[in-house]
């Protein structure tokens, strides 16, 4: 058994806290005063401890750099009404790291440590969730091998890490995306369903050639045909089509994200008819051609809603219909930000108070 109590508390000696605000945050540069580190060694966790937040040392052997034993999570902590801090469904977060630690051949962390742990860390810099629209406290929790080792066999060791970063909106505008029919993100039987480092450096070149044909992001097709959809750059992509919302089921492909659980759930309660199943490039652009593509938009940690406005397919650009005030993004969007805020009814227990 993990000794939990207590938790070894070093506090900075250099406190960097300034005001806060959301509107001039530029998203995951400004890091909070501590962070949380746990060890895995001889088997079991082991010399829980928050730190000033700092540079580690790892050997130049480090099996994580070497064979990319390398995991994430993103969570988000939110101001309430009342003046205090509640954690967004952290439950879920914790329980799919453990997926991808699995995933990844990599040891699973008790909730009673993880919770322990990233509550004790909110509350020491709980001043630096910022004020603001869209201003919360993002969480990067991450695990990575620290086996200095030159052969390809799982790690031995591991060390887990939760840092902190105040920030606002990832995009200030709609979104220009376009299908990418070339590239491949994640195969049915890969590791695309873990938050797994590797899966968002392979992501990277092709996104880069989107951008530079003048798109935010792309939605990628899945490996076989490249005709059905799985995400939208980092989040999952979500389609109002004739009234009903309809999103890629998921599968070994498909990130499970926390985000688009709730924004369904959140469909559900609103009387609206959810389809989780394959959805095709040519359905979409049909849908569209159709007037029956109401909405598209990406749902994510970061971004939580992010509208889509213009779709790029086989070489030509397509827009979307301006959403309304009344557009199922907006709503569900709203209903989030009352939740997260304390301002709305919490029916399904998402928020936990630290």
């Amino acid at each position: 058994m993990i000794d939990l109590l207590p938790i070894r508390t070093q506090r900075t000696t250099a406190p960097r806290l300034a005001p806060l605000e959301a509107d001039h945050l530029e998203f995951g540069k400004l890091f909070s005063d501590h962070m949380f580190v746990v060890d895995f060694h001889d088997g079991e966790w082991q010399d829980a401890q928050i730190v000033p937040y700092g540079d580690m040392a790892v050997s130049p052997a480090n099996s994580a750099l070497h064979y990319g034993q390398s995991i994430f999570e993103g969570m988000k902590a939110y101001p309430q009404a009342d003046g205090g801090v509640a954690l967004f469904r952290p439950l879920d977060n914790w329980a799919r790291l453990n997926t991808s630690a699995e995933r990844m051949c990599m040891p699973t962390i008790p909730e009673e440590l993880f919770m322990q742990g990233l509550s004790e860390l909110i509350r020491l810099d709980s001043g630096w969730v910022p004020t603001g629209t869209g201003g919360a406290l993002y969480i990067r929790p991450f695990m990575f091998a620290t086996d200095g080792f030159i052969g390809v066999r799982p790690s031995e060791s591991y060390r887990l890490v939760i840092f902190t970063c105040p920030v606002g909106l990832y995009y200030n505008k709609p979104l220009r995306v376009r299908f990418e029919q070339q590239y491949v993100r994640s195969a049915e039987g890969g590791a695309g369903f873990a938050k797994a480092a590797g899966n968002y450096g392979g992501a990277m070149y092709p996104t880069k050639l989107a951008q530079q044909e003048g798109y935010n992001q792309l939605i990628w097709t899945d490996a076989s045909e490249h005709r059905y959809v799985e995400e939208s750059g980092t989040m999952n992509a979500i389609f109002v089509i004739d009234g009903r919302v309809v999103t890629p089921a998921l599968s070994t492909s498909i990130l499970d994200g926390v985000t688009r659980r709730s924004v369904l759930a959140l469909a559900r309660d609103m009387g609206l008819t959810v389809e989780e199943r394959k959805v095709s490039s040519v359905e979409i652009m049909e849908a569209l051609a159709a007037g029956k593509l109401e909405e598209a938009f990406g749902a994510g940690t970061a971004a939580t809603i992010a509208p889509i406005c213009t779709i790029g397919y086989e070489g030509h650009d397509y827009d979307l219909p301006v959403a309304g005030p009344n557009a199922f993004s907006k709503r569900v969007g709203a209903a989030l930000d009352a939740i997260r805020s304390g301002e709305g009814a919490d029916v399904h227990n998402w928020m936990v108070r630290v």
